[in-house]
């Protein structure tokens, strides 16, 4: 059969073989014979088909039987399959199923959750019965079976970690929980106090290591201590204890000047011992003194050892919870009863200080070795820690006195100054000679003057200039704390001095150019710190020590009292002056005289800052000061002199001679000021002429001559450039010939002239 299906080569059925162009086309004769060719082809293969069936006949016969069998079966499975599916479709049995497995699952949950309330039960009943036991040993005297029980319970029944959602029988077994653990926490704490005890009368402490309360007696100190170590009440079960050897042992001890000895004396029993005292005995040598603190460290090991071995049983950490107790306030009082009172009170005595740190050290490690404080926490080294810091705390003290000492020499200062430095130039004798012995005079010394201080800032400098000495020869540490209490004491004068004379400074007097003067003397002062000390500071603080920065602040604080001052003298002046009512009028008897009663309170008001400022303020200060005043007051007055706007002639004698009579009183004055300004050329420091100082002196006393002087010498005095180096202006003498002088053509012709003027 393989044969048949060969593959044919239509080619090898042409009659020619000459077939190597094979792009020639096929005749018909070609054609033909391809044709008759393939169809005796065909017949050949037909025939060995069918001599190829009727030789394999059975074979072909078996394998259609087969296939009959296998049809056949395929249609017996749809058959049955067409059953089964009917049946399911007209019997739900899924359902049926499904409710079975509901129902057995239903039992089965039921009987789990019976099982499980079933434990809970059980477990209820034991907690109940466990509960009703621990009751029954406290009665019968087993306070460590009672004590072990209530641990337990506390995790079974989980109390401090409620659940809102757990049944309500567990907040009833938690209250009876707490209720045992109350009667027991009472019960241990009676034991206790029982057995711990202090008797005032006898003055001793008595341990009893039997002792008996509610009837239960045989029952063993160390029993209670273990059981309240066990039910985690050891803390509040001691700390009465703790508090009564505090108060009534270790705070005589501490007492600074006061030594106690203590005996130890023993009671023993039949089998063991029953009792412990620890008596108090006060020394009989009253001479014994606690320098070196040994007396007190020594009394205070002693009642330790005490406690240690009769109260604590030698057992370490009840040792370690008594010390946990006690030890903060131990260490508080032995700080505050004798360390901080042996502080040295010089520092060349800090080095003697040694002896008492070692002591400190050595009285602390024996406490470590019995367990009472801790070795390796160092806040358990509170004592160490202060005594070694020594330095530290001799500053701190000196720091705070110096403070103090500042702080009531600024409350306390009266900010007066003697009679004999209110007269003219206080500052020196009447032979030049300068008062050297007086605290109220002071170099400034930048300054090359010296001027009037209060006594409050001459003595707070002599105690800052102390304390910077004190620092060229400190330690680095003492050092520090010796900067900023010169800081700080220098600080409280601008904190302290403004708000206690506030009210003085509202007006004119004394307190205010004292204050002045203070704050310039600091700041000067404050400069020098850097020339006179700052190469002797200890290296290390040399960076960090800075004074300059304080100085400005002084003295703007200095400049800025002055300028108020000058301001609340210009300020009663302007008063005045608005009495004279822009001096109109004054050819009426009235009017004048109500300018001339502003004129002398003008006056009254110069006189006064003369006679306040002068002795008090430094020359060029004062000079530059009153000036400024007497600006304000001549310009005010011959503005409003030209502002007036017509002048009867009668008028202008009568403001000349108000002019001339407050020139006249004011005399003194001037001449005082000329005088101070005449040394000032002498000296170099301040050359200007006086009407250089106050422009407006010129111009008024010009004035007073213009108010008596025709218009052609008017006009002339313009012309020559007299009136224009007084001050005048233009419109101010035009306005002031229209005042006083009729409209005529000589008038228009001065005018004229005048407007002509090249200026």
């Amino acid at each position: 059969m393989e044969e048949l299906f060969d593959t044919i080569n239509v080619r090898d059925l042409l009659s020619t073989h000459d077939l190597t162009d094979q792009t020639a086309p096929l005749t018909a004769p070609d054609l033909r014979l391809l044709i008759s060719r393939l169809e005796f082809h065909s017949l050949q293969i037909k025939s060995k088909v069918q001599s190829y069936i009727a030789s394999h006949h059975q074979d072909f016969a078996s394998l259609f039987s087969l296939c009959n069998d296998a049809v056949s079966r395929t249609d017996e499975i749809s058959t049955d399959l067409s059953d089964i599916l009917g049946l399911i479709s007209y019997r739900p049995i899924d359902k049926e199923v499904k409710e079975i497995i509901d129902e057995v699952s239903a039992k089965m949950k039921e009987a789990r959750v019976k099982k499980e309330l079933l434990e809970l039960v059980r477990a209820i009943v034991e907690i109940g019965e466990r509960l009703k036991g621990v009751k029954e040993a406290l009665r019968d005297g087993r306070l460590r079976f009672a004590a072990e029980e209530l641990r337990e319970l506390k995790k079974d029944l989980r109390v401090g970690d409620e659940n809102a959602s757990e049944p309500l029988v567990y907040g009833l077994l938690r209250e009876e929980w707490l209720d045992c653990f109350e009667e027991i926490q009472e019960l241990l704490v009676k034991f206790v106090e029982s057995a711990v005890r202090f008797e005032k009368e006898s003055n001793r402490v008595l341990v009893k290591y039997q002792p008996t309360v509610d009837g239960l007696d045989g029952i063993e100190l160390r029993t209670v201590l273990e059981a309240m170590e066990v039910v985690g009440i050891l803390d509040y079960g001691l700390a009465k204890v703790a508090d009564l050897k505090i108060k009534y042992v270790i705070s005589p001890a501490v007492s600074y000047g006061s030594p106690i000895t203590f005996v130890e004396e023993l009671n023993p029993g039949p089998e063991k011992m029953s009792e412990a005292i620890l008596r108090m005995v006060p020394s009989v040598d009253d001479k014994i003194e606690n320098v070196d603190g040994k007396t007190i460290y020594s009394g205070i090991i002693q009642v330790v050892k005490f406690i240690h071995k009769r109260i604590c049983l030698q057992n370490g950490s009840w040792v370690r919870c008594f010390g946990r107790l006690t030890w903060p306030r131990i260490s508080e009082l032995i700080i505050s009863n004798f360390l901080s009172k042996v502080v040295p009170e010089d520092a060349s005595k800090l080095a003697d200080f040694q002896k008492i740190i070692n002591h400190t050290s050595e009285f602390e490690a024996a406490l470590k070795e019995m367990m009472f404080i801790s070795a390796s926490d160092n806040k358990d080294a509170r004592l160490s820690n202060f005594a070694e810091n020594v330095e530290v705390h001799f500053a701190s003290r000196k720091k705070t006195e110096i403070l103090a000492k500042a702080r009531n020499l600024l409350l306390q200062c009266d900010f007066a100054v003697p009679q004999e430095y209110t007269g003219k130039d206080p500052i020196c004798k009447n032979d030049g000679m300068a008062v050297d012995s007086s605290e109220h005079v002071v170099d400034l010394l930048f300054m090359s003057e010296r001027c009037v201080v209060t006594k409050a800032a001459s003595q707070l400098m002599k105690l800052v200039h102390q304390i910077l000495q004190d620092i060229c020869l400190s330690s680095t540490r003492v050092a520090f704390e010796f900067y900023h209490a010169a800081r700080d004491a220098i600080l409280l004068y601008e904190a302290i001095v403004p708000v206690k004379l506030e009210r003085q400074l509202e007006g004119i007097n004394q307190v205010a150019v004292l204050m002045h003067n203070d704050c310039l003397y600091l700041s000067q002062e404050i400069l020098g710190f850097a020339f006179e000390y700052h190469s002797d500071f200890p290296s290390s603080i040399k960076e960090h020590a800075v004074f300059a920065d304080m100085a400005p602040r002084f003295h703007l604080m200095a400049e800025e009292i002055l300028q108020r001052q000058i301001q609340i003298v210009i300020f009663n002046l302007r008063e005045a002056l608005d009495g004279a009512d822009g001096f109109q009028n004054t050819h009426q008897i009235q009017q004048f005289e109500s300018a001339k009663f502003s004129i002398e309170q003008v006056v009254f008001i110069l006189e006064k800052v003369h006679i306040i400022w002068e002795p008090l303020l430094l020359p060029s200060t004062y000079n530059r000061s009153m000036c400024m005043v007497l600006e304000s007051v001549f310009s005010r007055i011959t503005r409003d002199i030209l502002l007036l706007d017509d002048m009867a002639a009668e008028e202008t004698l009568q403001l000349q001679r108000l002019i001339h009579l407050m020139l006249e009183n004011l005399s003194s004055l001037l001449e005082s000021l000329a005088a101070v300004n005449q040394k000032g050329k002498t000296e170099g420091d301040f050359a200007r002429p006086l009407d250089d100082l106050i422009p407006s002196l010129c111009k008024i006393r010009k004035l007073a001559e213009l108010l008596d002087m025709p218009l052609r010498s008017i006009t002339a005095a313009w012309e020559s450039g007299e009136l224009l180096s007084c001050g005048f202006t233009l419109s101010e003498i035009e306005d002031f010939i229209k005042a006083i002088f009729a409209d005529s053509t000589l008038r228009k012709e001065c005018l004229w002239r005048i407007e002509n003027v090249p200026l």
